[in-house]
């Protein structure tokens, strides 16, 4: 057999493992999942990154070859664009979506509303409720006037036509969002807002077994028997996101930023500081991303730290420093628009930065002005006894430590000299005349 022959049949072996390889259904990781139900948990307020949880949840079921996606959901409510996001994951996806509002005791009010139409399958639990879905403020506060009327009337025809879309009564999504009415589950599956109502989990995928349900390609059965359940729950990451976006915990990030930064300003190369206060800053404008950020109040903010860093080359006697502080107050009040820091927590944080920042400037204040403490400057203006005669050059002690020094006169041993200058290690001194007291 030739080099060249035993070369070719290589090839080809290893082009049929390769062909054999793409022609199998599915990857190990793939076929574990294939034939699954898929259970994403949506709980709590729906914001961006709620939003970006399930709409990574309906992917990942539809890369697996998952055979359904249950959004699993009990939510007060939350931003429109978060609301649309999820609606859009629904509507475009591949895998049959059933948003089932549980366990009992939970609800889908206002945003959740529309996403529990957008379903294929719109189920609840017994003690469980829907509605309330009338266009709000993000802290609930009325919107008002004009904005109120075109704000309501896209989100009812929004609304609308999903549950039209989806066999739905329309009109009571319609009323929900107009008049904010809320119904139980029984009511809801009474007035064909969802398809069923059920007990538990159980109960919902026995129910769900034969249905038929219609998708974009077509009309498709569903079949729950024995296929294994996955539950898609928020990860560290999701976790940590949705605690960030809080408002509280967004303010004090960005004061513990401005206090790092400041304290780095103020005294460079302490670098944990500056890193410290970088990294918070930076979560802190994450946040923001999610919430109404009233940028008069950061403007205010910001002004507080100009003038307590102002504070440190002006001898402005305080004033300042009670600027800095009526403008951090007034700053934190106005932060965020209709969603208020709580002010328990919000004062002692005001107390404690400003009152870091007040005494780190007036230590750096007082340092600025001190007079030298080392070196030649240092020496100068202090006070010594001779310890050897100076005519015109003895030794004297001054400061801790015995210097040669020279005068105009002569000067005895044990008599007070006062230093009144330098020259290289020699001291120029004269002898300390009595004061009057």
């Amino acid at each position: 057999m030739t080099a060249e022959t035993s070369s070719r049949k290589s090839l080809g072996f290893f082009t049929a493992c390769l062909i054999l390889f793409f022609m199998l259904p599915c990857s190990n990781a793939l076929c574990e999942s294939a034939g699954s139900i898929f259970v994403i948990e949506l709980e709590g307020p729906i914001n961006p990154a709620t939003a970006d949880f399930v709409a990574r949840g309906l992917e990942k079921a539809k890369n697996r070859r998952a055979s359904l996606a249950i959004i699993r959901m009990d939510t007060p409510g939350g931003l429109g664009s978060s609301m649309r996001t999820i609606v859009k994951a629904i509507l475009n996806s591949p895998v049959p979506v059933v948003v089932y509002v549980g366990p009992k005791g939970a609800g889908a009010a206002s945003a959740g509303v529309m996403v529990t139409v957008a379903g294929d399958v719109a189920a609840m639990a017994h003690g469980t409720n829907i509605g309330a879905a009338h266009p709000v403020g993000a802290g609930g506060k009325d919107i008002g006037g004009t904005m109120s009327e075109k704000v309501v009337n896209d989100m009812a025809a929004y609304g609308r036509g999903i549950a039209e879309q989806k066999g739905k009564n329309g009109q009571w999504v319609e009323k929900a969002i107009r008049e904010s009415v809320s119904i139980t589950a029984e009511e809801a599956k009474e007035k064909n807002v969802v398809d069923l109502v059920v007990n538990n989990m159980d109960d919902l995928l026995k129910s769900l077994d034969g249905r038929v349900v219609e998708m974009p390609s077509g009309k498709t059965t569903l079949s729950t028997k024995g296929l294994k359940i996955i539950h898609y729950k928020p990860d560290l990451r999701d976790k940590i996101l949705k605690i960030i976006s809080d408002p509280n915990i967004s303010y004090i990030l960005m004061m513990i930023g401005l206090a790092g930064l400041y304290f780095e300003l103020a005294s460079p190369g302490a670098v944990f500081p500056g890193v410290i206060g970088a990294i918070s800053l930076i979560l802190a404008f994450f946040s923001f991303q999610t919430l109404p950020v009233n940028y008069a109040g950061v403007i205010l903010i910001f002004l507080a730290i100009i003038f307590f860093i102002a504070e440190i080359k002006v001898a402005s006697y305080g004033v300042l420093s009670i600027g800095g502080l009526i403008a951090l107050t007034l700053g934190s009040l106005m932060l965020f628009e209709n969603m208020r820091v709580s002010l328990k927590l919000m004062m002692p944080t005001i107390v404690l930065v400003g009152g870091f920042f007040v005494v780190v400037a007036g230590v750096a204040f007082r340092a600025l002005r001190s007079k030298p403490t080392g070196g030649s400057e240092g020496i100068v203006g202090e006070e010594g006894e001779v310890r050897e005669a100076i005519d015109p050059e003895g030794l004297v002690f001054v400061h801790g430590e015995y210097w040669r020094a020279f005068s105009e006169e002569r000067i005895e041993p044990g008599e007070k000299v006062e230093v009144t200058g330098i020259k290289g290690l020699l001291l120029n001194v004269q002898k300390v005349r009595n004061r009057e007291l």
